[in-house]
């Protein structure tokens, strides 16, 4: 057994509670930052715009989001101990599998539709 993959093996956090997401979702990711001796949750919400490297050890996810008409973007790992938490708001239906396009993109232009949920039948 090779020791890099016995540590990743334990980094890895257990599926049931890892949120499915996919590319075009608005997500809210909370992430603990130290600051000296504090600790802090910060949230980050934006749209995911591309995912790196599945499920395994080494998972990235890049987040989107524009703040004071300048593009911010931050690369999450899945797995990382500081990704408290990671929040769905919203459903994306896209059809490629890496967003890149919305950073040239401004204003009406870089949204990403809203997937439509299939209507329960009223009893």
């Amino acid at each position: 057994m090779n020791l890099v993959d016995e540590l990743s093996r334990k980094r890895i956090k257990d599926p049931a509670n890892l949120p499915k997401f996919n590319v075009g979702d608005t997500v809210r990711v909370h992430f603990r930052i130290v600051e000296g001796e504090k600790e802090r949750i910060q949230v980050f919400e934006g749209v995911v715009i591309a995912r790196k490297n599945g499920e395994g050890p080494n998972a990235t996810f890049t987040v989107r989001r524009v703040v004071f008409n300048e593009g911010v973007e931050r690369v999450f790992p899945l797995h990382s101990p500081r990704v408290a938490k990671v929040e769905v708001t919203r459903e994306g239906r896209v059809r490629r599998a890496k967003l890149y396009y919305l950073r040239e993109r401004t204003g009406k232009a870089a949204r990403v539709k809203a997937k439509l949920r299939a209507q329960q039948p009223q009893a």
